[in-house]
């Protein structure tokens, strides 16, 4: 958030923190929902630079377009698993993958 919007959102009365402070979160939960979030982001990007649409990568994965859509909005059902399968499928390379992990370790910290 830019800090012009937190002293904005502070200056109304607003608190802010961290979403692991919200939930309430150990520090390795933070850490794994940290590192999906980064993963989903690298597949929409993904995704988007190959001009893929959600069907077409559900056709990639043998899958549907309601699976890639849960995917994408980071359903609390979908595994680290399918999300590196769906990765894989949208054209990700091991370097896109691991430049997604890295990143969002270095967040979590």
């Amino acid at each position: 958030m830019n800090s012009g919007r937190l002293k904005r959102l502070k200056a109304a009365g607003w608190k802010v923190g961290t979403t692991r402070e919200f939930l309430g979160l150990q520090e390795q939960e933070s850490a794994l929902v940290e590192v999906k979030l980064s993963l989903i982001d690298a597949l929409k990007k993904s995704r988007q630079k190959r001009r893929l649409s959600q069907v077409d990568l559900a056709q990639r994965m043998g899958s549907s377009q309601s699976r890639i859509a849960k995917i994408e909005a980071g359903d609390a059902s979908v595994s680290l698993d399918l999300i590196v399968r769906a990765l894989i499928a949208a054209g990700a390379t091991q370097q896109d993958i691991r430049k997604a992990i890295t990143s969002s370790v270095l967040l979590a910290a």
